[in-house]
């Protein structure tokens, strides 16, 4: 059987049994169709290539300049083509079985400087405190107190929207987390945090949580806190583009970093299940590494 017709029967298949969409069944074939092309070059076929032949060609789709995310998608494919050829069989062995996954870079995390942070925090705590109406003045005081917790605690945005005030634990020095899989974390707080977090309770109806709204969960929107989070970057002169509520859960962990605290105890404050997901923020640790060589080499300056 001819390449084109192994690959018209692995779509048909595709298409009837597995319900795949007709612009599925298009990027199969455009990918299927190029690593075909590739295979023939290398005066072999699709029944007969090897893990060499599969390998080659991930390395050419690189050569390319192809991402590689977009080779991973491709290589995808050609792994649930390989696997119907096993499963006909047409093919005693899958080429593809062990073959790696390009795998992209992770992207490194948007971080404030401490300064850029300070400058935040300042202005949240003067509107804060500056009188206005009722309702513009609990939208920031509310607002401070985010902020001010999301800097010392790290949190994730949906974790400290959805706090319950039974989760503010001795005199407000610790909170307990419920977070990802539903696993608990306590996790301390600084004076400047305890002090608006113990301020802002006194402030509030009885109710479950810390911060309440009048909308279907009972408590603020992830969606509120950036739009007024944003709000705030613009009138502190920083742009919006910058900031978010993400964006001070990395900067609580590179300014941690960076201020020689342990990897391990990083990965525990964010409540990351691996710590290969904390290391994402080596970069910082990278960079202090090589600013002490540079300061204390004897031969930096030479």
């Amino acid at each position: 059987m001819s390449g084109a017709h192994l690959i018209s029967s692995f779509l048909e298949m595709m298409s009837a049994e597995r319900g795949a969409a007709a612009n599925t069944i298009e990027a199969y074939r455009r990918d299927l169709t190029h690593y075909a092309g590739f295979v023939a070059a290398q005066n072999q076929t699709l029944l007969g290539a090897s893990r060499d032949t599969v390998t080659a060609w991930l390395d050419d789709l690189k050569t390319e300049g192809l991402s590689a995310s977009s080779s991973a998608r491709r290589l995808s494919a050609i792994r649930q083509f390989h696997k119907f050829l096993c499963a006909d069989g047409l093919r005693s062995d899958d080429p593809t079985r062990i073959v790696a996954s390009p795998k992209s870079r992770r992207a490194l995390p948007k971080v404030l400087s401490v300064a850029e942070v300070d400058r935040l925090l300042s202005l949240a705590e003067t509107e804060a405190n500056t009188p206005t109406s009722p309702q513009k003045q609990i939208a920031a005081q509310r607002l401070y107190v985010l902020l001010e917790m999301l800097y010392a605690t790290g949190l994730r945005v949906s974790e400290l929207v959805s706090l319950k005030r039974a989760a503010v634990m001795r005199d407000a020095t610790f909170i307990t987390v419920t977070g990802k899989g539903n696993k608990d974390r306590v996790v301390p707080m600084n004076d400047r945090a305890r002090d608006a977090v113990r301020l802002w309770v006194s402030t509030l109806e009885p109710g479950p949580f810390l911060f309440p709204a009048k909308g279907e969960d009972g408590h603020l929107s992830r969606q509120v806190f950036a739009r007024d989070l944003k709000g705030l970057a613009a009138r502190a002169g920083i742009s919006t583009a910058r900031v978010a509520p993400h964006v001070l859960r990395h900067a609580f962990a590179s300014h941690l970093l960076a201020g020689g605290a342990d990897l391990r105890v990083v990965q525990m404050l964010l409540g990351h299940a691996d710590i290969s997901t904390t290391q994402i923020y080596t970069h910082v640790l990278d960079e202090k590494l090589r600013n002490l060589v540079q300061s204390h080499h004897p031969l930096a300056d030479g």
